[in-house]
């Protein structure tokens, strides 16, 4: 069997956030197997190959801060779909990770 890359662990945690929920750059990289990742993992949601699948706009940074530097649409792109998701985006472009964040796996 072959070994899985660094960007392919990464998506495979981000695709297990649901709905209404969002996590961490720091929570993926723990949870994708190094707590060290946490650039990294901005580094693959800039690359997602499959958006529609691996739903990238659900990762916020260690704040609650969303992304300046969305690459599907920028910052009001990512605000738009986590409201579609059912997320309040407070006028700071943060959500409260004590009522949105994933508990993990």
């Amino acid at each position: 069997m072959e070994k899985k890359s660094t960007f392919e662990l990464i998506y495979d945690v981000v695709r297990q956030i649901p709905k209404g929920k969002v996590a961490t750059y720091g929570q993926i990289a723990r949870l994708a197997g190094n707590a060290k990742w946490s650039r990294v993992v901005g580094y693959a949601l800039h690359a997602n190959p499959d958006p529609a699948n691996i739903p990238c706009f659900r990762v916020v940074n260690r704040f609650g801060g969303l992304s300046p530097a969305f690459v599907f649409g920028g910052i009001n792109v990512q605000a738009d779909l986590l409201r579609a998701d059912g997320i309040t985006v407070r006028d700071d472009n943060t959500v409260d990770l004590d009522v949105f964040m994933w508990n993990g796996l």
